[in-house]
């Protein structure tokens, strides 16, 4: 009965851990016992809390019959972990008139929401209703949100609740929530969302007299939201509203009201709204509203593929080329309508396209009309553009590649004096070839200065034509190139034209000799043969040109031949050839052509034994003259000498020589009779070859003049 021992025993209860036993003995104290114990708060506290850890069967029955416990705390730790005792929590926020918590616990931990919406109607509390408006806008019921947050008369959430009616489209209920939160707050967002759910169900007297009155609506962006949903009615008494000609032309468009579309575009004046005006007329085949709109479209470049590309879509040709027309008599025509109109002339109107062309060439864009003209196969326009826009090699490849049509003589010639590119000179050779070869000639002059005379040899050769070219060739020779002197040769060679190969040969001499003496050494011609011979004579290769000569009788080229190698040895061999074969007209013309070559002992030796001394006689003539003029030469020459030296000694009067100058030394004083009777005291060298005579003729003259003495030469 003392509260001291009352609260001494609970410490000594809960010290030794024994919370049964503590249930029972509270349960006697609190429900039993005097009313000084019942009413304690601190001892039902403690029951209920010390059956919630250990007996919770109990719980509620506690609850129900206490009624002085600190509900709210208790309430917490039910609700808490590892108790989860959520309906005993429900009932005491409900025993305490906790409306709201109790509410929280229903959605929250219970997650009944029929529940809580009989609690809510049960209580009336707005609170109430506003929580379940939330959790049922949370949970989806978009409809029963909107009445709870009506009955709460609360527009806290409007921002989710718009969002979800416009998720769920109840736009109904929508205007009524809205209605009800343009009176509790003044936003933006309330008066748009309201403009919009009025278009939404179709109330436009409504809306209209909405956006008419005093609003903070964002009317642009409702009628662009309706605009995109086609909702073009509502959207075009908006964009009258808000002035916008632009938005406002399109749904005249859209409801297929075009002559109202052109003044609201006429208003707008931009070319975006003029397009779309333009493409609806074009669709709907309103061609005078659509020239209308065009007309201010065309002016711009940018837009005019596009507006090109919409009539041709639909067919529409006449009418495309009518509009072009008509705009190239605007002040602000540009290039790019006549370049178009040219483009739909090359393909519907062709028979037009060369005469718009030259009328209008400086305000073509070129290149883009080549590409059209390509495209249909207008190769002469093609042609034509090119050559006015300085692209002489595409106008030269596409005269080769589509002549029947685009090909001209002269006018081809003109281009390639222009070309850049070397490549097209060669194209051009081969293309005369297949196509006109009667009149290559005449091209190869025109580009003779710019092309590589080898590779135009080479060109045709392959090609099996080069005699067509033989004109060429010889204005080209001049040059003095290989390629070409060798393709002249050979023609020479097959037409059997000797004289002309001769001077050919004799004139440019940048051939490769050798091979063509092989080649015309086995000719039939003689005079071919003889050619071979020079060629061989030219190329030092004397013994091949002089044996080619014997074998065909040529014997003055071969004793040119000879000549010409400076070669004792050959002279000789060719001079025992004619004794051999007893030829004596032809042994003295060689002794006479080959003089300066032929040692006088072989030549002597050769026609005693042969008996044609009376033909050797010339020459042995000549031999003496020549070494008698010699030795007068010298003879001179020595006794100058010795008049120098008799000076020189006479020169010192007062020089006595303690010596005697033997006669007979050499450097001695002797006259002309002792060197003409002994001959001078040292043997003279043999000198340098001469004009006349080869270099083992000269012997000293004593020797020479001394009979009986042979040379090597005559055995």
């Amino acid at each position: 009965t003392n509260a001291d021992e009352v609260s001494a025993t609970v410490k000594a209860f809960i010290a030794a851990d024994l919370p049964n036993e503590l249930i029972e003995l509270l349960e006697k104290i609190v429900l039993h016992k005097s009313a000084d114990f019942g009413k304690n708060k601190n001892l039902q506290n403690l029951l209920i809390l010390t059956a919630i850890k250990a007996d919770k069967s109990r719980v509620m029955d506690y609850i129900n019959r206490l009624d002085n416990y600190d509900g709210p705390e208790i309430a917490k730790i039910a609700l808490g972990e590892p108790y989860c005792l959520y309906e005993e929590a429900f009932l005491i926020y409900k025993k305490c008139n906790l409306n709201a918590e109790a509410m929280e616990t229903l959605l929250t931990n219970i997650e009944s929401v029929e529940r809580a919406n009989e609690f809510a109607a049960r209580c009336g509390d707005p609170t109430v209703w506003y929580k379940l408006g939330k959790a049922q806008l949370e949970n989806g019921q978009v409809v029963e949100a909107i009445e709870s947050y009506l009955k709460a008369n609360d527009s806290t959430d409007y921002v989710e609740v718009i969002q979800a009616a416009e998720r769920e489209e109840s736009y109904d209920d929508l205007v009524r929530y809205l209605l009800m939160a343009r009176k509790m707050a003044k936003d933006q967002l309330v008066d748009t969302e309201l403009v919009y759910a009025y278009a939404k169900t179709e109330r436009l007297g409504d809306m209209e007299e909405f956006v008419g009155g005093t609003n903070t609506a964002n009317v642009q962006q409702v009628g662009d939201r309706l605009y995109e949903e086609r909702a073009f009615k509502a959207a075009k008494i908006l964009y009258q509203n808000c002035v916008n000609n632009s938005k406002l032309a399109s749904c005249h468009v859209m409801l297929g009201e075009y002559t109202q579309a052109v003044e609201a575009a006429k208003k707008a004046n931009n070319p975006k709204t003029w397009k779309e005006v333009n493409i609806a007329c074009v669709q709907a085949q309103q061609f005078r509203c659509a020239e209308i709109a065009g007309m201010y479209i065309i002016v711009h470049p940018d837009h005019l593929d596009e507006l090109i590309a919409q009539y041709e879509k639909g067919g529409y040709f006449e009418e495309l080329i009518s509009l072009l027309d008509s705009g190239l008599s605007s002040e602000r025509s540009h290039v790019g309508m006549y370049t178009e109109l040219a483009v739909l002339y090359t393909k519907y109107k062709p028979e037009k396209l060369m005469d718009f062309i030259k009328l209008n060439t400086q305000k073509l864009n070129i290149p883009k009309l080549i590409q059209a003209c390509e495209r249909h196969y207008l190769w002469e326009h093609a042609v034509f553009l090119y050559t006015h826009y300085d692209e002489f090699d595409a106008a030269a490849n596409t005269m080769m590649a589509h002549s029947p049509v685009a090909y001209a003589h002269d006018q081809f010639q003109m281009i390639l004096q222009k070309v850049s590119n070397m490549e097209i000179y060669y194209r051009a050779i081969q293309f005369y070839l297949d196509e006109q070869p009667m009149q290559l000639n005449g091209l190869l002059s025109a580009i003779m200065s710019k092309v590589d005379h080898a590779r135009v040899v080479q060109h045709v050769r392959k090609a099996g034509h080069l005699p067509l070219i033989l004109p060429y060739l010889k204005s080209a020779q001049q040059h003095n190139i290989a390629a070409v002197n060798e393709a002249i040769n050979e023609l020479y060679v097959e037409g059997e034209q000797y004289d002309e190969l001769r001077q050919s040969i004799e004139d440019f001499d940048n051939i490769d000799q050798i091979s063509l003496a092989q080649k015309l050494e086995k000719h039939e011609l003689v005079e071919m043969r003889r050619i071979s011979a020079l060629l061989y004579q030219k190329n030092k290769r004397y013994k091949q040109s002089i044996d080619l000569s014997k074998q065909d009788k040529m014997y003055r080229d071969a004793m040119e031949t000879a000549f010409e190698s400076g070669n004792a040895d050959l002279c000789e061999s060719l001079l025992r050839y004619f004794v051999d074969n007893d030829m004596k007209e032809c042994f003295a013309a060689c002794l006479y052509t080959c003089y300066d070559f032929i040692r006088p002992d072989v030549g002597l030796e050769l026609a005693w034994r042969k008996g044609m001394l009376d033909f050797a006689m010339p020459f042995l003539i000549q031999v003496l003259r020549e070494y008698t003029s010699r030795i007068d030469a010298l003879d001179k020459k020595t006794q100058k000498k010795e008049e120098a030296e008799e000076k020189e000694k006479s020169a010192s009067n007062d020089f006595v020589p303690d010596y005697m100058v033997n006669p007979m030394m050499p450097g001695g004083m002797t006259g002309f009779g002792n060197l003409a009777i002994t001959g001078p005291a040292m043997p003279m060298q043999p000198q340098q070859q001469q004009p006349f005579g080869g270099p083992q003729m000269m012997q000293a003259p004593s020797m020479m003049m001394q009979p009986g003495m042979m040379q090597p030469g005559m055995m």
